[in-house]
């Protein structure tokens, strides 16, 4: 257990840019806090502490912004970046190495029958999923995809592959603005 702590410290050093000493991840780095929460939080959900288990999410959803249901399966060294306003629901399942950026959702797109149907995304390893990403349904992003900020999409991925929506464009433009 110590040694995944460590390893997550590492990684998150590793991963940001700025290069934070030890102690500045293990303090101040949100997405750290809601990865490790949810650590505890997954382990007393598989062993039916589930209340116990739905606190610990929901103090950590209010201390960083990152909502990520205990029944959410997550692979080693997800690495949240700027988190606030991710939402990572009940039935997702996250590989290892991947990384998410702020406003993303792994949600479900509406709600199938059967009690324990799976209805939210399955993530491969590698995968980097841009800022205000919205990935819904049971669908599979594949090993080492990237998704671009604020995409949305309801369809599987390859692996390799990089998904992106339309790209912005201008739709009226006035060219007199004088009144």
């Amino acid at each position: 257990m110590l040694n995944q702590f460590v390893s997550l410290v590492k990684h998150y050093q590793q991963q940001d840019p700025v290069r934070p000493t030890f102690m500045e991840v293990v303090l101040v780095y949100p997405g750290f806090h809601a990865v490790v929460n949810h650590r505890l939080a997954h382990y007393l959900w598989k062993n039916n502490f589930r209340i116990i288990s739905r606190i610990i999410a929901h103090f950590s959803r209010f201390i960083t912004g990152i909502e990520i249901h205990p029944a959410a399966t997550i692979g080693e060294n997800l690495f949240i970046d700027h988190g606030m306003g991710i939402v990572i629901g009940e039935t997702t399942i996250i590989g290892d190495n991947v990384t998410l950026f702020h406003q993303v959702t792994l949600g479900g797109s509406g709600n199938p029958s059967g009690a324990n149907r799976k209805r939210h995304p399955t993530i491969g390893n590698n995968v980097i999923i841009g800022a205000g990403a919205k990935i819904l349904g049971n669908i599979t992003i594949y090993s080492n995809a990237k998704i671009a900020p604020n995409s949305v999409t309801m369809q599987d991925i390859p692996a390799y592959a990089t998904f992106s929506p339309q790209p912005s464009r201008v739709s009226k433009y006035k060219e007199d603005w004088s009144i």
